[in-house]
């Protein structure tokens, strides 16, 4: 089964190339570089290290709505081609389909990692740009694995988005949400620790300050993002094979 993984995944980053994925890359590089020059002229001091947090900040998200937009369509636009159908009368196996499409959404999600966190050496030492650039890797396949799961799911690309939007923020947020219940009720504080438990903490990958005073953990993030990649793989191949297609 591995022959039709690597060919489906494949096929999905060439797609993304057709799709002028690397010209988008480039424009909020050239955007980045931009804003980076202007912030770095109107601080008085550390301006390398503001430049660096601001745009590690904002090319993040970026790239979390980039891979996530590109998800979503990609599976939609298959479905709606009648691509998927045709894969699955040339007798591929429906897991060869799936796995194919999460690794090939794993690449494309390197893309932007390479991307920008070469860019951030410019402004940081290399092994802390290292970090950053894995961390961020991890962090877009979850999405993307999150994403695959919504969209196989619920066929449509607007819905597969705002899940995957809700999700991403709740994931980022929910470190915030147990400090803060530290001194609500029992009940709160029960439900708060129960969903941190199921979520991944994406509110310790790709942390900004990483580029300005190091000291990243990668070993903790690489275990939790194997973990959810293949557990949302899971849920994405029993959702596909109920389908009746």
């Amino acid at each position: 089964m591995l022959g039709p993984i690597f060919t489906i995944a494949t096929y999905t980053v060439l797609e993304a190339l057709r799709n002028r994925i690397a010209w988008v890359l480039g424009g909020l590089a050239i955007g980045a570089v931009a804003l980076g020059g202007f912030v770095g002229q109107l601080a008085l001091t550390e301006s390398a290290a503001l430049q660096a947090a601001l745009l590690a900040a904002l090319l993040r998200v970026c790239c979390v709505l980039l891979v996530a937009g590109f998800v979503a369509t990609s599976v939609v636009r298959e479905a709606a081609d009648k691509g998927q159908e045709l894969l699955l009368a040339l007798a591929i196996p429906r897991a060869a389909y799936v796995l194919g499409k999460l690794a090939g959404f794993g690449l494309v999600a390197l893309l932007p990692a390479l991307l920008f966190g070469a860019m951030a050496l410019m402004l940081a030492p290399p092994a802390w740009c290292a970090a950053w650039a894995v961390s961020l890797w991890c962090e877009l396949w979850i999405v993307a694995a999150f994403c695959l799961l919504c969209v196989l799911t619920l066929g449509q690309v607007m819905a597969a988005l705002a899940a995957t939007l809700a999700f991403y923020l709740l994931a980022r947020a929910i470190g915030s949400l147990q400090a803060m219940a530290q001194d609500a009720a029992q009940l709160p504080r029960m439900a708060i620790d129960a969903l941190a438990a199921v979520l991944p903490h994406l509110d310790q990958f790709t942390r900004s300050e990483w580029l300005v005073y190091g000291g990243a953990q990668l070993a903790p993030l690489l275990a939790q993002s194997a973990i959810y990649v293949t557990l949302l793989g899971a849920a994405a191949l029993f959702d596909f094979y109920r389908k009746d297609l």
